[in-house]
């Protein structure tokens, strides 16, 4: 959504159904979908592998590199997010504070494979309560932050997502993060791609990837 909402056309590819994807869906191995036609690629793949938070990796695998070395034999522009830890060359982090969503302290990093100068970001400061948005049950840390149980509702409202159900709002990138960057990246594409046309409301089509 954060791509859309910055002038991109969607096209979403997973290899598990996704019903409530709001564009454009492809089941699909993201590692051997063509990418022939596409103007910019996001992936996302899998972060347990790479998160703090998971008690056995041994479960999961991290596939990063394997995912940069396609993105980038592809020759298309790409950007791949991820969480700390990862080994990605980030080019930014952002955190909803910094991006209007003060109730969600969740960072996330983005590699960016063309050179951006990116906006300045005021600094992550969580001065108010934060809302911990998991798949399932609740959190300690909701429990202490709020005295109570956190709805579905409120982890929409704080994630900037109405659409998903509480799975699939426990693996979402909030859309402010991808709007963010988005509204920089279309630019430079369209201009690469249209010498001298300058600023397109809409380049063509971005590939969101989930691998």
């Amino acid at each position: 959504m954060g791509y859309y909402l910055a002038g991109f056309r969607i096209v979403g590819v997973d290899i598990n159904p996704q019903k409530n994807y709001p564009f454009g869906f492809h089941q699909a191995d993201a590692l051997t979908y063509p990418l022939e036609g596409f103007d910019v690629i996001h992936a996302s793949p899998p972060c347990q592998f790479y998160s703090y938070g998971t008690p056995d990796k041994s479960k999961h695998a991290g596939n990063i590199p394997e995912v940069r070395s396609m993105l980038e034999k592809s020759g298309v522009p790409f950007v791949i997010e991820n969480v700390p830890g990862s080994p990605l060359n980030a080019s930014v982090r952002i955190c909803g504070c910094q991006v209007g969503l003060p109730k969600i302290k969740r960072v996330r990093y983005f590699e960016i494979s063309i050179p951006l100068a990116l906006k300045l970001m005021p600094a992550c400061n969580h001065n108010s309560p934060v809302i911990t948005v998991t798949g399932h049950g609740t959190t300690s840390g909701n429990r202490k932050t709020w005295g109570r149980n956190i709805k579905i509702s409120e982890m929409r409202e704080a994630m900037g997502i109405a659409w998903t159900n509480r799975n699939e709002l426990s693996q979402a990138i909030p859309p402010a993060y991808t709007e963010f960057i988005g509204k920089q990246l279309i630019e430079p594409i369209a201009n690469a791609l249209f010498s001298g046309a300058g600023f397109l409301a809409s380049t063509g089509r971005d590939c969101y990837v989930s691998i």
